[in-house]
């Protein structure tokens, strides 16, 4: 079971604060057991003080990048979900996509759905890794929730991960009654760059006119590759807080998301071919030139991720343009918390946000 007091989760639904940020408002989550500004949430700095080791790339090879990302998490369902696998074409690949929903509900029609798609930097992560934060989400919002295992670079490059993952996307619309959904109360979803596959597909459905996305759900989201910038975004290491002692911990995980020339990331080269591609909206969506007509938005980032100002810059785009945005920074956290399902309460209380914004969806 969970490793935290049941206390911390109402602390972080009870003690919330709102700021503005560039004009935005910002729903802060508190960091139940600190007080003080700019440090680490304690049980999120003893997770990452007992994985620290064990994370390290042993050198730089796909398979050690790979085999370094992900975290313990805990399933900490309640009742019982029902899992189903199966292979679908997309584009010209084979897509797996796991299926899960709670038991009791497999006969029920015209449920709302969220389809999935797990972070890795396109090149890695699994659907294990987000498999628990799926099922709980499945159980919370009685609701159907589809995790897509999609093709990863350097295997295959853009335009495959984006295809994969809008093809499932589309394939579920167009299968709504199989499934036992409403093809209305569709929400997909994603952590990282399946944040940024996320917001990708958001845009190409409207561009493309196919009314399949009521919801979009991105979770620190990877919005502008490289040097992919707009007038009025500004990436700076000054916005961030830190506290001298966790300086040296903290400092390290800002640098996701400072923009550089595309050829000096390894990583970025793997998944695109041709660097150019960073100023295509659907893998820089900073980069739209419109951001009308998008479906309602849940954006979330973490204090100590350095993609937090990619994530509320990405908010004002969207509030500006008209969307329905709601923007959440959980303080003393970091990137891929979700991972730590279980182990942070954060990742559980994102979990009941997901699910009750599903429950919604009309």
């Amino acid at each position: 079971m969970r490793k935290y007091p049941l206390e911390y989760l109402d602390i972080l639904k009870n003690e919330t604060k709102k700021i503005i940020n560039n004009g935005v408002e910002i729903i802060l989550k508190p960091s139940p057991g600190e007080k003080r500004e700019g440090y680490l949430d304690p049980c999120e700095k003893a997770v990452l003080d007992a994985n620290s080791a064990s994370n390290a790339f042993k050198d730089f090879s796909i398979q050690s990048i790979r085999d370094s990302m992900g975290f313990a998490n805990l399933n900490l369902n309640t009742v019982e979900i029902y899992t189903k696998f199966e292979t679908i074409n997309c584009y010209g690949n084979e897509v797996g996509l796991w299926r899960y929903y709670p038991r009791l509900m497999e006969r029920t029609a015209n449920k709302a759905a969220l389809v999935f798609f797990h972070g890795g930097g396109w090149i890695g992560g699994t659907t294990y890794v987000v498999e628990n934060f799926c099922k709980l989400i499945a159980e919370r919002a009685n609701c159907v929730v589809f995790n897509v295992d999609y093709s990863l670079a350097p295997e295959k490059p853009y335009p495959n991960g984006l295809n994969d993952c809008y093809g499932a996307v589309k394939h579920i619309y167009e299968n709504a009654e199989k499934y036992g959904i409403d093809k209305n109360k569709i929400a997909i979803g994603g952590d990282s760059a399946g944040g940024n596959f996320a917001a990708a597909i958001a845009l190409r459905a409207r561009d493309e006119k196919i009314p399949m996305v009521a919801l979009q759900v991105l979770i620190y989201p990877c919005v502008a590759l490289g040097d992919a910038s707009v007038p009025g975004y500004k990436w700076s290491k000054e916005a961030f807080t830190i506290a001298p002692e966790q300086e040296e911990q903290i400092s390290p995980m800002l640098n996701l998301g400072k923009p550089e020339s595309i050829e000096n990331n390894p990583i970025k080269t793997l998944y695109l071919k041709d660097s150019n591609l960073v100023y295509n909206p659907y893998v820089s969506p900073i980069m739209a030139e419109s951001h009308k007509n998008l479906p309602k938005a849940i954006l979330v980032g973490a204090e100590f991720d350095g993609l937090t100002i990619q994530v509320e810059f990405y908010a004002k785009q969207l509030k500006d343009a008209g969307v329905d945005v709601t923007c959440y920074r959980y303080k003393g956290m970091t990137h891929a918390f979700i991972d730590r399902l279980g182990y942070v309460a954060q990742a559980e209380d994102l979990v009941d946000i997901i699910s009750e914004a599903i429950k919604s969806l009309s």
